[in-house]
């Protein structure tokens, strides 16, 4: 069976892709399908917002969907951005722009706990829905490190390494990252569909 990534942004389709080719199931881009819409993510969480992604994808190709919502959650913001993570400082803001605007919404705070979040969601065109959810902790940095990933990356630094999210490789990245849980998790709930 082949499923379609609800997603149009070229770092969760590399991640995401990467992880479900390796147990096997065979996936299709929107562009491929040349599905071109825009999914207004109204959601207050990231399940309502995946859920919504991937119901209205699943309903364009008639295939079934996997739409993941995800974002960084720091504890001295009040678990901000959150679902608004994408959109943080400012529509118009690229990454690294975005997330210098976190390190100066952090300047002064001791307190940087944060977690990355994931949940992912595939709608069939039966009406059949599963999801999975992964996370991954660390703190916020004061200033960016590494080149690799993409978002809040070379912010986060995750626990129990000296590592930033940009510093890993593709392959450590998936090892340990919230959308690596939530797709190892997610492959699991789908061999038992």
């Amino acid at each position: 069976m082949k499923y379609v990534l609800a997603t149009a942004n070229q770092g969760k389709i590399a991640e995401i892709r990467d992880a479900l080719m390796a147990a096997g199931i065979e996936t299709l881009t929107r562009s491929e399908l040349g599905i071109d819409m825009d999914i207004e993510e109204t959601g207050t969480t990231f399940l309502e917002n995946a859920t919504l992604k991937a119901r209205a994808v699943c309903e364009a190709a008639g295939l079934p969907a996997i739409a993941d919502d995800s974002g960084l959650m720091v504890e001295a913001l009040d678990g901000d951005p959150g679902v608004y993570s994408s959109s943080y400082g400012g529509e118009t803001l690229n990454d690294s722009e975005r997330y210098r605007f976190l390190i100066k919404m952090m300047e002064g705070v001791e307190q940087r706990r944060a977690k990355f979040v994931c949940t992912i969601v595939c709608v069939y065109p039966d009406g059949g829905v599963i999801s999975a959810q992964g996370e991954c902790v660390g703190e916020i940095l004061a200033a960016p490190r590494g080149s690799g990933g993409f978002g809040y990356d070379p912010v986060f630094l995750i626990d129990n390494t000296d590592k930033t999210m940009a510093e890993l490789s593709v392959e450590q990245k998936n090892a340990i990252s919230h959308r690596g849980k939530a797709v190892r998790e997610f492959v699991s709930m789908l061999s038992n569909r």
